[in-house]
């Protein structure tokens, strides 16, 4: 990186969220409604960097377009596997479907609210089940 393009990451790595914003609006115009300053700074940096550096060249984004589409969390673990956590003294068992996940008679389209209901509070469903390492 150039030692320009090092400054500019340096300065958008010591933001807060307002900052973060209105450097994104000066530049891009209207920020991506984000209220995490980890994320707004990857994606400011990086927006940054591509205007310097230059974005994907033609091979990676081929390569990308050969993986096909992102694919929910849990989604490739494999319709009739079975999810289990101990959670509050009892154990959860959850079986992924071809609508999404069941638990106890209920089908949730996403792992993240089946999470939310057993524990009663939002949940990330992959970091509840273990799919997913905590941050």
């Amino acid at each position: 990186m150039s030692g320009s393009l090092d400054r500019q990451v340096a300065e958008i790595g010591a933001m807060d969220l307002e900052q973060l914003r209105a450097g994104w609006r000066r530049r891009y115009g209207a920020p991506p409604p984000l209220r995490s300053v980890p994320i707004l700074r990857q994606l400011l940096a990086w927006r940054v960097q591509i205007d310097t550096l230059g974005g994907l060249d033609a091979e990676a984004r081929r390569a990308l377009r050969r993986t096909g589409p992102a694919q929910k969390a849990g989604r490739n673990i494999g319709v009739g596997a079975k999810l289990t956590r101990s959670w509050q003294g009892r154990t959860v068992e959850m079986v992924v479907t071809e609508d999404g996940f069941r638990w106890e008679g209920r089908t949730f389209k996403i792992l993240s609210a089946a999470a939310t209901a057993i524990a009663g509070t939002k949940w990330n469903g992959p970091r509840f089940f273990g799919l997913r390492e905590a941050a």
